[in-house]
């Protein structure tokens, strides 16, 4: 039985209850979607249209497409790990993060813009940079 559905069902319930603290630590379904390569679990957090810029190929796709960009993206650079080493959430609606992904071919810096209303993120902003 997968147990992400369960926490992931357990944190909307209490979300409402959570200080702001709690709700920075909202933006970690993400990180494990690109921790773990996975292009479909990562896509369900993107805006219906949004930004990539993948190695300064830039360019606004929907949802669909850029779910396709991100697979590829993924399969030509497997991920061994990927960590945030920056957070800027000074405004509670919009938050944007750096992290650092690493895979067998090269490092990548990784920008990420998210939008929240209430208990929503949505990513409107995703970037991979060679570093």
């Amino acid at each position: 039985m997968n147990a992400l559905p369960f926490i992931l069902s357990l944190f909307l319930i209490f979300m409402p209850f959570m200080d702001k603290e709690d709700l920075n630590e909202s933006i970690d379904p993400v990180i494990l979607a690109i921790d773990s390569g996975s292009s479909s679990e990562l896509a369900r957090y993107f805006e219906n249209s949004i930004s990539l810029n993948i190695n300064g190929q830039q360019g606004d796709f929907s949802k669909n497409q850029a779910e396709q960009v991100i697979r590829d993206f993924f399969k030509k650079n497997p991920p061994l790990r990927f960590q945030l080493v920056y957070r800027s959430e000074t405004n509670p609606k919009l938050s944007s993060y750096i992290g650092e992904y690493q895979s067998g071919q090269a490092s990548y810096r990784v920008f990420i813009k998210i939008n929240q209303l209430d208990t929503d993120l949505k990513i409107y902003s995703l970037g991979f940079v060679k570093a």
